[in-house]
C-alpha cells in the first residue's frame, strides 16, 4: 500500500472525515504533518499544493487534494487503485 501524507489541524472536520475514509479503505497509518503546530509545515504545504486549506492528501506522490477530493476520487473508483498502486 502507498504511503499516505496528510496535512491537517486538530480540529478539522475534513481532516477526521478524510482519515476514516483512508482507514476505511485499509490505511494503517497516516503520515500527519499538524501545521497548526508547525507554521513552516503550512508554508511549505501551500508552496507544494497551491493551496491554503487542510486537508491536503497525498498518496505516494499524487496530490489528491482535500478531502472533497479524496470523496470524487473514490467515488469514481480511484482511491483503491491508487492506495495499491506499486
Amino acid at each position: 500500500m502507498q504511503v499516505v501524507k496528510m496535512y491537517t489541524t486538530a480540529v478539522c472536520p475534513y481532516c477526521i472525515r478524510a482519515k476514516q475514509i483512508l482507514k476505511s479503505k485499509g490505511v494503517e497509518s497516516i503520515d500527519e504533518i499538524r501545521i497548526d503546530q508547525l507554521p513552516e509545515a503550512r508554508a511549505t504545504m501551500m508552496e507544494i499544493t497551491g493551496r491554503r486549506t487542510v486537508p491536503q492528501i497525498f498518496i505516494g506522490d499524487t496530490h489528491v487534494g482535500g478531502c472533497d477530493d479524496l470523496v470524487a476520487l473514490d467515488g469514481r473508483g480511484g482511491l483503491l487503485p491508487l492506495l495499491n498502486a506499486a
